[in-house]
């Protein structure tokens, strides 16, 4: 067994009694969270759990959760999307020297997810660019990180609802996203 830690973040209706929904969450199983509600209509749940591997760690998590409180909804699972800050933080390095890694690693650092005036990455994929540089990574992070990205992108193909998964190029030109 290892030990993950990982958030789950939740939509849920902002009527809520905190003291209600806190017992809910205790008896369903969530007494290894800690409970956020700051938002209004939001959950935030910090795990820290043991289990067999990140995948079973994340989806009982949610599965105790949901039913606990049916009418919460999956909004994101953390760690997953980060910025050159977060990165920074997470080694040890100044948000400079964070940066001027990547802009030195052009070539072989992950590309962003989102690039603008603060980009974004998938966690899993700097966690495992800095794994092939030589540098220590947790492994639980690691495994986790992965964990949180496959689910929380399945949960936006799920939302896409009925996208046939391909780019359309033009008129009856369609190029597949993945594969």
């Amino acid at each position: 067994m290892s030990h993950y830690e990982f958030t789950l973040k939740f939509a849920i209706p902002s009527d809520w009694d905190r003291s209600w929904l806190e017992a809910r969450l205790f008896e369903g199983g969530c007494d290894d969270a800690l409970m956020g509600t700051g938002q209004e209509g939001r959950l935030a749940l910090s795990f820290s759990r043991e289990a067999a591997s990140a995948c079973d760690a994340v989806t009982s998590a949610i599965r105790d959760v949901r039913n606990a409180v049916p009418a919460a909804v999956l909004v994101e699972v953390a760690p997953d999307l980060v910025g050159v800050s977060d990165v920074a933080d997470l080694f040890g390095f100044s948000r400079q020297n964070m940066r001027k890694l990547v802009q030195t690693h052009r070539d072989s650092f992950p590309l962003p997810l989102h690039e603008g005036r603060s980009a974004l990455w998938h966690l899993a994929d700097v966690l495992e660019w800095f794994a092939r540089e030589g540098r220590s990574v947790d492994p639980a992070l690691r495994e986790v990180a992965r964990e949180a990205m496959h689910v929380n992108v399945a949960r936006e193909a799920a939302r896409l609802d009925g996208h046939s998964g391909a780019l359309c190029l033009g008129p009856a030109r369609q190029t597949p996203l993945v594969g």
